[in-house]
């Protein structure tokens, strides 16, 4: 197994918990993470191809549906579906992965130490690596079909790394806390839906009534997707100051986490994952 071998080079097998540098943590998750691409791609026939090639098909899915069936929208529609659609993507497959983490990897962690926080960041990564290759195509299609680069662009760093702080909070998160509590699984895949819907992946913040819109946008992944679009496609800039509440809330979220981690990583190869 690929995991399996990458640790065994990078890490020590023991029973206590060592201190670690920076270095080595960038280290250990850019081997996991290559491994773990590496394995995706030898199971399939296509390999990196199905990287793109299902995410295309997903979104084609859901262009049918309310593009065509319900002929939701008008010229608009389709730019605002696919960013809405990618940005959500690549939050739901690494939050879900990252939640499954340390189960997928029993095995491993029983046979080497391994900082039991490393997964769900591995999973977070992983599929980080695929959302680049997707969203950089997002960008060929919008310049293609009529969008032009603007200033705002400038601000989809700041947009695309508070998401990705988000992500690394929720997927880091839910992987430390369910092995503890399996029926959170359930809870988390329930209101991975519910939020799906409320969302504005399928419609613009701006359709959201007003009496409701500030509760709208406590959803972090309403601001982001409503972010993402504001500088992509309107030429604005993104709303500040919900981003950098996202961005506190995320922060403070992972502070959370790891403070898990520190107390229970140790404990994790012993239950029943």
């Amino acid at each position: 197994m690929n995991l399996r071998r990458t640790a065994e080079r990078t890490l020590p097998e023991q029973k206590s918990r060592p201190t670690w540098k920076i270095g080595r943590w960038n280290e250990l998750v850019t081997e996991l993470t290559v491994a773990e691409l590496r394995a995706e791609m030898s199971r399939a026939y296509l390999g990196f191809v199905w990287w793109v090639v299902e995410p295309v098909l997903y979104m084609l899915v859901f262009y049918v549906v309310f593009g065509i069936v319900f002929q939701r929208g008008g010229p608009e529609f389709v730019p605002t579906l696919l960013t809405g659609l990618i940005a959500w993507r690549w939050f739901d497959s690494a939050t879900r992965a990252g939640m499954l983490a340390l189960s997928r990897n029993k095995a491993l962690m029983q046979q080497v130490y391994v900082p039991k926080i490393a997964f769900p960041l591995v999973s977070v990564t992983t599929h980080t690596a695929k959302f680049l290759i997707v969203f950089t195509l997002l960008l060929l299609f919008l310049m293609l079909y009529g969008v032009s680069p603007g200033l705002t662009w400038l601000a989809l760093p700041l947009v695309l790394a508070t998401q990705l702080l988000f992500i690394t909070a929720a997927a880091s998160l839910t992987g430390l806390l369910v092995p503890f509590l399996p029926d959170l699984r359930v809870v988390i895949n329930n209101g991975l839906m519910l939020m799906f819907f409320l969302s504005g992946i399928f419609y613009m913040a701006i359709e959201v009534p007003e009496s409701i819109r500030t509760y709208f946008f406590l959803n972090p992944m309403a601001v982001l997707i409503d972010a993402l679009r504001d500088s992509l496609l309107h030429e604005q800039w993104p709303d500040w100051a919900r981003l950098a509440w996202v961005a506190g809330g995320s922060s403070a979220a992972l502070a959370v986490a790891y403070r898990i981690f520190v107390r229970h990583d140790l404990n994790y190869p012993k239950l029943g994952l």
